[in-house]
């Protein structure tokens, strides 16, 4: 997969958003903020290993990969 990695939501904690690197948007249509990085889904979840966090489960909805992760 490459990127854009969506990350997180207008309730995510903003430092962690900080340290990934990640922007605020609002995709047209929608009523909430979502965060993003330009970075592959590979390199933002080695980032978040380096923070504690493990990945739980993955799956396939439609055309998006979704990761559940769990910080230890």
């Amino acid at each position: 997969e490459v990127g854009p990695t969506m990350v997180g939501d207008e309730h995510s904690d903003p430092n962690l958003m900080n340290y990934l690197g990640a922007m605020k948007r609002n995709m047209l249509g929608n009523h909430f903020w979502e965060y993003y990085v330009n970075d592959a889904p590979r390199i933002v979840l080695d980032k978040l290993e380096n923070r504690g966090y493990r990945v739980v489960s993955m799956t396939g909805v439609g055309q998006t990969l979704v990761w559940c992760l769990h910080k230890e």
